[in-house]
């Protein structure tokens, strides 16, 4: 995560400010440049989901132009949360915040770290302890915490959303939900995750799209509720791999659904369809298209963390699909850096 002496300093893709931007009225992720080229690119598509008179238009323009400013805004206005949180929240569940201790995670966690670790380990080794949701996709399931730690996260998340400190979307799709890094969550619990725990299980399970070679993350959570989100359109995340843990609560649907990898042919042919059980974590890689089903009742919250692999994204940005053009950011930014780590091959398409 850091070299010796100064932090690495991590950026993002200029992309960020004018690709995939994800309108959900029209369930289109959209490149913006100005109304000439959303015209050009866009008119047929957008008249046929509904955008057909000036008004529409005017008021899709007026949203990807107050997106675009938004994320320029982002790292400044995220680094200010995370500062005021810090200085003025006060926890519910302070044990939260500790540093992330066994007790906390699930045996079956437990075992696979220690086996992911242990001399002689290998694929066929690691799938016999691991549930293999779909060998062709590469989907994959473990329980990863306690339920103990996942109703203490789950309070300390309530007390947080109902506190009067501000809040940042999770990411660009989804409206609810908490960003860890500005809870001040990165450091205690999902960096220890992340190196001690996911780093040798994903290097056995995603050599190739540099599951090994771990360096920096994004992770939130996100919360689907009735009035507020309760689905989510199909895309692929801006991560070389994902794990996504369901916290609770009681809720029905809202199943995950997984089509093929974004840059295949036929990618949403026959969907498959995920169940969520609370504790229990979905791997998949960044690529995968998938999306969420509509939640029936209740609520439902899920931990997701995007993993990155610098050294697989400088040399292609998975959102533009070209090599990056970078700029620098706050934290993790998107996981690029301007050094030049050891390279693997970019995860392969099937």
């Amino acid at each position: 995560m850091a070299t010796a002496g100064a932090p690495r300093r991590f950026c993002r893709c200029a992309c960020f400010c004018s690709e995939n931007l994800y309108v959900a009225r029209y369930g289109l992720h959209l490149r913006f440049r100005g109304e000439q080229q959303l015209r050009r690119d866009y008119g047929p598509i957008l008249r046929s989901r509904g955008c057909v008179s000036t008004k529409d238009f005017q008021e899709l323009l007026a949203e990807l132009e107050q997106e675009v400013e938004r994320r320029r805004r982002l790292g400044q206005e995220s680094a200010a949360r995370k500062a005021l949180i810090a200085s003025s929240y006060h926890p519910a569940r302070p044990e939260v915040y500790n540093l992330l201790q066994d007790a906390a995670l699930a045996p079956e966690f437990l075992a696979v770290a220690q086996y992911s670790t242990s001399p002689g380990a290998d694929f066929k080794g690691l799938l016999q302890r691991l549930e293999t949701v779909s060998e062709e996709k590469r989907i994959y399931r473990v329980p990863v915490f306690t339920a103990p730690f996942c109703q203490a996260l789950l309070e300390e998340l309530d007390h947080f959303e109902q506190s009067d400190m501000p809040k940042g979307r999770p990411n660009t799709m989804n409206n609810y939900g908490v960003l860890l890094h500005e809870l001040g969550l990165d450091e205690p619990l999902v960096v220890p995750l992340r190196e001690r725990f996911l780093q040798p299980l994903m290097a056995l399970l995603y050599p190739d799209c540099g599951g090994g070679q771990l360096d920096s993350h994004r992770a939130f959570v996100v919360k689907y509720a009735p009035g507020q989100d309760r689905e989510l359109g199909c895309h692929y995340d801006n991560a070389e791999l994902t794990l996504n843990v369901a916290l609770g609560k009681a809720f029905t649907g809202g199943a995950l659904y997984f089509g093929g990898f974004f840059q295949a042919p036929a990618a949403l042919t026959e969907p498959l369809e995920v169940q969520h059980v609370v504790g229990q974590g979905v791997l998949h890689r960044g690529g995968q298209l998938h999306g969420a089903r509509p939640l029936g009742t209740g609520e439902r919250w899920n931990l997701v963390i995007w993993l990155r692999a610098s050294a697989v994204r400088n040399r292609l940005c998975p959102m533009c699909c070209r090599e990056p053009d970078l700029v620098d950011d706050e934290g993790f930014g998107d996981g690029f850096t301007r050094e030049e780590p050891a390279s693997v091959d970019v995860c392969a398409l099937t």
